[in-house]
């Protein structure tokens, strides 16, 4: 399968849950983004894996994993975000022996196998299919203060049915802008609803 190389953009507070996290994940080549909701714990730990430099008093979860992971001489090879359902993403880590050369998947969260592979520094990558479903496109411009906030527009999916094509796609502009990504994905599903009524 043809798999798309995903780098990681940032991590931001999610506005729309409280508690929550928005993982910021890009495809370098088509500069599609691919938004992810994360828990506090995961979040702080991805941050800490970037950060090298940073080392906890006592270690967190991901890195007693990885720490057992090099002790039983495997290494991280890559993370696949293979499937989305209902809005969770499905993640495989994939692992290799350094001794027999020997393979092991295992399914994951895709919150705790990104943690994982910051660690490893091991690429992560996704489907095509998961970029067409989830990905977001968008050429950030600036907004005029002028106009009204989308958090405040953007309340009901009745509010997204009433409005056209060029304010939703205005509205998802400014969604990334803010980095209010759950509300970004939920206007691009009445975007995507909409062009398939169209085709």
């Amino acid at each position: 399968m043809d798999y798309k190389q995903l780098i990681i953009r940032g991590i931001s507070y999610s506005q729309t849950q409280s508690g929550a996290y928005a993982l910021l994940l890009e495809h370098e080549e088509t500069h599609i983004k691919l938004p992810v909701v994360i828990g506090n714990f995961e979040a702080q730990s991805i941050s800490l894996g970037l950060e090298k430099d940073i080392h906890p008093p006592r270690p967190l979860t991901h890195d007693l994993f990885t720490k057992f992971i090099v002790s039983a001489n495997y290494e991280l090879i890559s993370v696949i975000i293979y499937q989305i359902v209902d809005g969770v993403f499905f993640s495989n880590i994939n692992f290799k022996n350094k001794v027999t050369e020997e393979e092991l998947i295992l399914d994951a969260r895709t919150s705790d196998a990104v943690a994982m592979a910051v660690r490893f520094d091991a690429p992560i990558f996704t489907t095509q299919q998961v970029l067409n479903e989830a990905g977001i496109l968008l050429e950030l411009e600036d907004v005029s203060k002028e106009e009204q906030s989308f958090s405040e527009t953007v309340q009901t999916e009745d509010n997204l049915k009433s409005l056209s094509m060029e304010e939703l796609q205005k509205l998802l502009d400014e969604a990334v802008k803010e980095e209010d990504y759950d509300t970004a994905l939920e206007i691009q599903e009445e975007i995507k609803r909409r062009k398939k009524k169209i085709d």
